[in-house]
């Protein structure tokens, strides 16, 4: 999103500011919970300003939930990771795996480079989205994607990643019904024909898609 399109939007709510934002305006207010990730509870750090700064949010619960777990190795990718849930599990589920956590807010990726260090989570690998060299290419992809940022925004950022599926890969991607999910499960099957495109899983209002590279 550019300076000139969120002008145009006028100023941001704290609530919409960490799509958009690298520096959050708000204050931080940080402060630490315990939430359940791959089976434990873990004490993390969070703040205001960044994606669900209270705790997990219901979709990447239902996310975490339904998909299966990830290999034991490989190179995988939390696109919008937020304080780090989807990178956290990953890393405790897969600790032979390389996981990439992407972000545009600073706040955000500094919360994850905390709690990946707390935990001793080396393989996780902490940056905005031009941090990633070109040619990695992705076993596996977990994300609730940005759906707020609005159509446009959202369609050229999975037209970034979804092409950086390795051969075999796949992406799962948690969208809320009443947000659009058919229409963008739709939209990924009809720009991407070699992909295969599937909803697997429904719960608690949210669909989980998969993209899948078959060749």
């Amino acid at each position: 999103m550019t300076t000139s399109s969120r002008r145009e939007r006028g100023p941001l709510s704290e609530d919409l500011e960490h799509y958009f934002t690298a520096h959050p305006a708000s204050a931080a207010e940080r402060r630490e919970l315990s939430v359940r990730l791959a089976g434990r509870d873990l004490p993390v750090e969070v703040a205001s300003g960044v994606f669900s700064g209270d705790g997990l949010d219901r979709g990447t619960a239902v996310l975490l939930g339904k998909v299966p777990d990830p290999p034991p190795n490989g190179t995988f990718l939390d696109l919008g990771c937020g304080w780090g849930p989807i990178a956290l599990t990953l890393a405790l589920l897969s600790p032979a795996a390389q996981v990439y956590a992407v972000d545009v807010n600073e706040r955000a990726l500094d919360l994850l480079r905390r709690n990946a260090t707390r935990h001793a989570l080396g393989g996780i690998t902490v940056c905005a989205p031009d941090g990633i060299p070109p040619d990695v290419r992705f076993d596996l992809i977990w994300s609730n994607p940005p759906i707020r940022i609005g159509k446009a925004a959202l369609h050229e950022l999975l037209q970034r990643w979804l092409p950086r599926l390795a051969p075999q890969g796949q992406a799962y991607l948690v969208v809320a019904k009443h947000l659009g999910a058919q229409s963008l499960q739709d939209w990924i099957a009809s720009t991407w024909p070699e992909l295969s495109v599937t909803r697997v899983a429904m719960d608690k209002g949210f669909r989980i898609i998969r993209v899948a590279r078959i060749s």
